[in-house]
């Protein structure tokens, strides 16, 4: 299978690619990559530096003729969202990527494919590598852990970069030029309750299992109407609690913050002579489910089994505090944008709801395009949650990236593409968060644009990359880095 996708065009990029997938890489584990990364800028004899926080900065010396060209940016992230279903086995600390072929496209076998952003880095390698390109002065900027805090573009410092031109290849439609994009908060909701609260006598355990969803990235998938195991799983929950006599003992649902959550879990206790008629409740809400998911959703299963008894429940007052705030908190699409018809403002995503021995964990990451819609949404969510009596904290807040439809660099990719393709690229703002706006905030002079291959279902087991769209972008990003504007103009 490596070699089948190391003979795909550009031969380079998906070299570089293959190579990317069997470095372990998740957020908050980079330090393998990142020496890979400066391995490979130093075997091509470029000046290779890493910052303090822990990006990787390469710089290329321009083509004979093009000295007096401004410098410009690759820019990606080294890190990958870990996501697997719950039928491979598969640490994300350890294992290689299982990459192959699948038609028209590159997947993985049931993990994430981190084309998002591994897709950008080898794009800015293989320009770094390729010795037959004419461009002027380039640097290849490669983040740490942006996607769990964007920690790699916050620990920019002004004067580490000298190009004053970004090209963000962390976009996934090709033939579409993002010029903006959302920002965004994290909540981190927590429940304390004292541990112990004891079984009632004669009730039975039961584990109840929601799987098969198609998940996705939290921004690029948010507007498909894709369901939510959160807020499916606590819809199901009230009702076996209100009309079955059912105490929840454990719920594990969602794992990142910017992923749709795609399974959860919960054991609960009940009435014995209940058993039987919540079997059959499981049946009719996983045809619910099915249903009001039709053409969405088609692996929806819901299930249940008899289970040993967990050592104690959570507080019944809890419990229903509990169901009733993630019952009542917004999720999914809230708002969209005027100014681009068909773009999402503001979502939220109930991403994580985990119990532990006395605690209980919420994470939520709510995105928006505009400062007073994304307080707004993250105010009604504190007040939902602060109700119900849980701790309320916000993290991780950064700023949107405001479109400059004005851009230099705008105008100059727009020509190249018309020129190169027949036709005009679709500008956009991008309802996912990038890190153009943060680096902007150091270097407010630096002019961006973010674009890339097609990649579908990002932050889920099925992401995959079209193989025809690497070739366009790879034609793309060497003729802009040809056509780049001269540093005098």
């Amino acid at each position: 299978m490596a070699e089948e996708i190391k003979l795909l065009s550009p031969q380079a990029v998906w070299g570089y690619f293959y190579d990317l997938t069997q470095i372990p890489r998740p957020t908050g584990h980079t330090q393998q990559v990142t020496e890979y990364l400066k391995t490979f800028g130093k075997e091509q004899g470029l000046e290779t530096l890493q910052d303090a926080t822990g990006n990787v900065l390469i710089r290329k010396p321009a083509t004979a003729g093009y000295e007096d060209r401004e410098t410009v940016i690759m820019q990606s992230h080294v890190d990958m969202v870990p996501q697997k279903n719950a039928s491979v086995q598969h640490d994300f600390l350890t294992d290689p990527i299982d990459a192959y072929v699948d038609g028209d496209w590159v997947t993985a076998r049931e993990t994430t494919l981190g084309a998002d952003n591994g897709m950008g880095m080898a794009l800015a390698m293989a320009v770094l590598s390729d010795k037959t390109l004419k461009h002027g002065p380039l640097e290849a900027l490669f983040t740490i852990d942006e996607e769990v805090g964007m920690d790699g573009a916050f620990g920019l410092k002004p004067g580490f970069l000298k190009g004053r031109i970004l090209l963000n290849g962390d976009s996934e439609e090709e033939g579409m030029l993002c010029v903006g994009c959302a920002g965004g908060a994290d909540l981190n909701i927590s429940f304390r309750y004292q541990d112990g609260a004891p079984l009632i006598e004669g009730d039975v355990a039961v584990k109840i299992s929601l799987t098969g969803l198609k998940g996705g990235h939290s921004g690029v998938d948010i507007h498909l109407g894709r369901a939510n195991a959160n807020k499916l799983m606590f819809r199901l929950l009230k009702i076996a609690v209100c009309d079955y006599g059912a105490r929840l003992a454990t719920i594990d649902g969602g794992s990142l913050r910017n992923a749709i959550p795609r399974e959860a879990t919960a054991v609960i206790t009940l009435p014995a002579d209940n058993v039987e008629p919540l079997w059959e409740l499981i049946a009719d809400y996983q045809d619910l489910f099915r249903s009001e998911y039709k053409g969405i959703e088609e692996g929806i299963c819901l299930t249940a089994e008899m289970t040993e008894a967990p050592s104690s429940l959570i507080p019944e007052e809890m419990q229903d505090d509990l169901i009733n705030a993630v019952e009542g908190c917004q999720n999914g699409v809230i708002s969209m944008l005027n100014d681009f018809p068909g773009t999402v403002e503001s979502s939220s995503n109930l991403a994580v709801v985990k119990s532990d021995k006395g605690t209980i964990d919420v994470k939520i990451l709510v995105r928006s395009s505009s400062e007073s819609r994304k307080e707004s949404v993250c105010s009604s969510i504190e007040s939902v949650f602060s109700m119900a009596g849980a701790k309320v904290e916000y993290g991780n807040a950064y700023g949107g990236w405001q479109p400059n439809i004005d851009s230099p660099i705008l105008r100059t990719m727009e020509t190249t593409y018309e020129k190169l393709f027949g036709k005009k690229p679709a500008v956009s703002v991008m309802h996912a968060g990038l890190e153009c706006g943060i680096i902007q905030e150091a270097y407010p002079e630096m002019d961006m644009i973010s674009f890339g291959p097609d990649i579908r279902f990002p932050h889920s087991p099925d992401e995959a990359v079209r193989i025809a769209s690497v070739e366009k972008v790879w034609r793309l990003l060497t003729a802009t880095l040809e056509d780049a504007p001269h540093a005098s103009s």
